[in-house]
């Protein structure tokens, strides 16, 4: 899990710098700052870099996935008198919360 924090570091020291983010130039930045990584780590992050622009990265972190659709009223089929329709109130969907597990379905208690 450290591998990949230190990659993020090391690409964003360089982007900052303006340093080509390169495997090397981030195995070298690890290896100074005394973190060991897998050989795998570097290189997907420079892969990574070399097809996004860590500017365009970094601007879309709070970007998510899209939003949930808003509901659109339909107009009445048959027309209304006097040319006005009724906006409805959009639909609330209730969110099912996940059910925790308690110590009780497992068999087992931390006190035990």
């Amino acid at each position: 899990m450290l591998e990949d924090v230190a990659c993020t570091y090391a690409a964003l020291i360089l982007h900052h710098d303006n340093i080509a983010i390169t495997s090397d130039k981030i195995s070298a930045l690890l290896k100074a700052a005394n973190v060991s990584a897998e050989s795998y780590w570097p290189a997907l992050f420079a892969k990574l870099l070399e097809k996004r622009s860590v500017d365009d990265l970094i601007s879309s972190v709070g970007s998510g996935g899209g939003g949930a659709p808003a509901a659109v009223a339909a107009a009445p089929a048959g027309g209304s008198s006097g040319g006005a329709t009724a906006a409805a109130a959009p639909v609330e969907e209730k969110k099912e919360e996940p059910k925790e597990e308690s110590d009780d379905d497992m068999g087992f208690s931390l006190f035990d």
